[in-house]
C-alpha cells in the first residue's frame, strides 16, 4: 500500500451511509498508512481499534499541532476543533490540560446535563411539532438535527434568543477544510471573538444559572489558573464540538436507522433500547468526519513499526470502530449491543468532556421521534442521500422524511 505514495484523505465513499472502501483494506494490510492531508502535508493514519486506542490514550502523543514539523491539517488556519478550547491549556496537553479538563469540569457536570435533560426534551418535541404542522416531506436536519443543538449550547452558554443563528455560522468556519478561505475564517473567528468577549463581560455583571456564568466565577477564584483567553477557548470549543457534532450526528442517527426500517420498527416495540440503540449508531457511523490528530514527542512502536519523533498521526475512530478485532460482527448494526467499548468521543486524558450532552441529545431526541412520529420513514432511497463536504466533521446535506 504504501509503495504507491500516500492517499488522499480524507477519504471519499461512494456510498452515503458506507464506509470508504479503504478502511477495511488498510486495516488489514497497511494499519500505518502514508496519507496526505488537504493541505498538501504528509501524515500518518491508524485504522485498528487497538493502535487509535493505544495513541488516544499515550499522553506521548500530544496536540501539539502547531509545532514547526508537524503536519497541517488544512491549508487554512481555521483554529477549528484541533485547535481551540482553553487557549493552548488543552492543545498542550501534560499537566496543563489536565488542570484545565478539572477546572472546567468542575460546571460542566453530569448533574448539570441531567437538570438539562427535560428542557432538551421540551424543546425536541416543540420542532417535532412545527414540523408536523409544516406538513410532510421535510427536512430532518433543517428541522431538527440542527436547530435542537444551537438552542442547546447556547441555553448552557446563557445566549440570548435572538443571537443563536449567529453560532452556525461561526461553527461551520471552525470546521472548515475547504468551504471557506483564509479571510471569511478570519472574519469570522474575529466576529465570535469580539462577541463572546462582550458576553462574558455582560455575564460576569450579571450572573445567571448558565455554565459560563460558572466558568467565570471559577475563573475569578482561580488565582490566574484560567485566564479569560481560556473562557473564551473554551466556549469556542463548546460551540464547535457541542453544536455542529451532535447536529450531524442527529441526522445520521435517524439515516441509519430508517435505511433498514426493521431497525426503526424494533424501535418503537422496544424503547428501552434507545440507549444502547444510541451507542450502536455512534460506533456504525461511516462517516465521521477528519478523525483525531496527533503529534509524536519522542520515537514509539505503533502497529508493529516505529514511528519517529515529530510524526503526525491521523486516529480514525470510525475505522477503528468497524474492526473485528474488537466488535464482533463490526459491520453489522446491532442495536442491542453491549458491552459497546466504541472510539466515537475518543479515550484518554482529550476524551471528549462534552460527551453526556451528546449522549442525552441524541436519546432524547431518539425518544421524542419514536413518540411522536413513530411511522416516520425515508422519503428518499438511502443512496440518494447526500454528504455533507469540505468539514472536519461528517454529516449529510439533508435527510427528507415523511409520516
Amino acid at each position: 500500500m504504501s509503495e504507491s505514495g500516500p492517499q488522499e484523505y480524507p477519504f471519499r465513499s461512494q456510498a452515503p451511509l458506507e464506509p470508504p472502501e479503504q478502511w477495511e483494506r488498510l486495516r488489514q494490510e497497511c494499519p500505518v498508512a502514508p496519507i496526505r492531508l488537504a493541505s498538501g502535508d504528509q501524515a500518518l493514519l491508524l485504522t485498528r481499534y487497538e493502535d487509535v486506542r493505544q495513541v488516544l490514550s499515550d499522553p506521548r502523543f500530544t496536540r501539539r499541532l502547531d509545532a514547526e514539523d508537524a503536519a497541517r491539517v488544512t491549508a487554512n488556519a481555521s483554529g477549528g476543533v484541533f485547535g481551540v478550547a482553553s487557549g493552548g491549556l488543552a492543545g498542550g496537553g501534560g499537566e496543563a490540560h489536565q488542570q484545565w479538563r478539572r477546572l472546567v469540569g468542575r460546571a460542566f457536570t453530569a448533574k448539570r446535563v441531567l437538570a438539562m435533560r427535560p428542557r432538551v426534551e421540551a424543546m425536541a418535541g416543540r420542532l417535532v411539532a412545527d414540523m408536523v404542522e409544516r406538513g410532510s416531506p421535510a427536512d430532518l436536519v433543517a428541522g431538527l438535527g440542527f436547530p435542537l443543538p444551537v438552542w442547546v449550547i447556547c441555553d448552557l452558554l446563557g445566549v440570548p434568543d435572538a443571537d443563536r443563528d449567529r453560532f452556525a455560522y461561526w461553527s461551520d468556519t471552525m470546521l472548515s477544510m475547504t468551504r471557506y478561505g483564509q479571510e471569511q475564517i478570519d472574519a469570522a473567528q474575529e466576529e465570535f471573538a469580539g462577541y463572546f468577549r462582550a458576553h462574558i463581560a455582560a455575564r460576569r455583571a450579571d450572573p445567571g444559572e448558565d455554565l459560563l456564568s460558572e466558568l467565570i466565577a471559577i475563573v475569578d477564584a482561580a488565582d490566574g489558573r484560567l485566564t479569560e483567553t481560556v473562557v473564551l477557548g473554551t466556549g469556542q470549543g463548546l460551540l464547535v464540538a457541542g453544536h455542529e457534532t451532535t447536529a450531524n450526528m442527529i441526522g445520521k442517527m435517524a439515516a441509519m436507522l430508517l435505511a433498514d426500517r426493521s431497525r426503526w420498527e424494533r424501535l418503537c416495540a422496544d424503547p428501552s433500547l434507545v440507549r444502547p440503540a444510541v451507542e450502536e449508531v455512534l460506533r456504525f457511523d461511516a462517516n465521521p468526519g477528519f478523525g483525531m490528530p496527533r503529534y509524536l514527542t519522542e520515537d514509539l512502536q505503533v502497529g508493529g513499526r516505529t514511528l519517529p519523533r515529530g510524526s503526525t498521526v491521523v486516529c480514525s475512530m470510525g475505522a477503528a470502530n468497524r474492526d473485528e478485532g474488537a466488535f464482533e460482527h463490526a459491520d453489522a448494526m446491532d442495536l442491542g449491543r453491549t458491552p459497546n467499548a466504541h472510539l466515537a468521543f475518543g479515550v484518554g486524558p482529550h476524551s471528549c468532556l462534552g460527551q453526556a450532552l451528546a449522549r442525552t441529545e441524541l436519546q432524547a431526541v431518539l425518544e421524542v421521534l419514536l413518540r411522536d412520529l413513530p411511522t416516520l420513514e425515508l422519503a428518499v432511497p438511502p443512496g440518494a442521500l447526500a454528504r455533507r463536504e469540505g468539514l472536519l466533521v461528517g454529516g449529510l446535506r439533508q435527510v427528507p422524511v415523511s409520516w
